[in-house]
Order: structure tokens, then sequence, then C-alpha cells
């Protein structure tokens, strides 16, 4: 199977990994295991890959919300800190949505990199005529996912 990170990996050489414990090499290896872990709806590693400083008490999962490309734009890491700006397509119910985010993280005494925070931009994604889909079929988005 391959990564829900869309790195082009397997999963097993990829984000499992990181979800069975191993820590991230980077900023941008966390931030492909998180995007895969809302993929899988593994809440757990979510919570775990945290900053305690920032986590929430839980997170709770819509069974509707499929995610579907994620795009990584630019990382930075400079000493324990670090960025990465990306953009995700995920639907929800018949909605397609868009997430750009530049998230920022911070590598732990321990030597795992968290999530601390993002600065987050929702909004409704129209896909042109002939776009391709994001669910990576290879058809255009009209003949696949928007049916």
């Amino acid at each position: 199977m391959l990564c829900p990170c869309h790195s082009g990996q397997v999963y097993k050489q990829c984000c499992k990994p990181l979800h069975d414990g191993q820590p991230a090499a980077s900023p941008q290896a966390l931030m492909r295991s998180r995007y895969a872990a809302f993929a899988l709806d593994k809440a757990d590693y979510l919570l775990s890959s945290w900053d305690a400083r920032t986590r929430p008490a839980n997170l709770e999962f819509t069974q509707d919300t499929q995610w579907f490309s994620l795009q990584i734009h630019e990382s930075a890491q400079q000493g324990n800190e670090g960025s990465v700006r990306f953009t995700a397509r995920f639907r929800e119910g018949s909605e397609w949505l868009e997430l750009t985010e530049i998230s920022r993280f911070s590598l732990g005494d321990d030597g795992y990199w968290r999530y601390l925070d993002g600065n987050a931009d929702f909004h409704r994604w129209q896909p042109g005529r002939n776009d391709l889909c994001p669910c990576g079929s290879e058809k255009k988005f009209k003949k696949c996912c928007a049916r």
C-alpha cells in the first residue's frame, strides 16, 4: 500500500515506523506522518506527536471526512525549531475543502519532533472542469470523485 502522505513510498517504509514510535528525522517527516495519521484515523499518534504545551485533551474524527492530497510547499529547520507550509485537500460529506497551513514544530530533549501549532486557512475547493482528481486516479475530477 502506498503511503497516504503522497511521498510515493510504501506505507511500511514511510510513515508506519513513525506511527509505531520511531522519531521523525525532520519537521517535514513529522508533518507527513501526521497527515497520514489523519487519513488513517490514528488519533493516539496525533496526540503523542503534539507538543504537550498546545495539545488538546482528545481528538474526534468525523466519519465522513476523506483526505485526498498533500502538497508540501516548503519546510525549514533551524536548531530545535522547524516549520512546514503545506496544502491538503479533503472531502467532508459532499463538500470539497482545502487546508493551507504553516505548521510549527519543536524538537524535544528526547529527540522527538512534535507539532507545536499552525496558522491554518480552510476554504472550499473549486476544481476546474479538467483538473485531475486529487484521489490519485489520474482521471479528470469530473469523471472520478465528483460523481
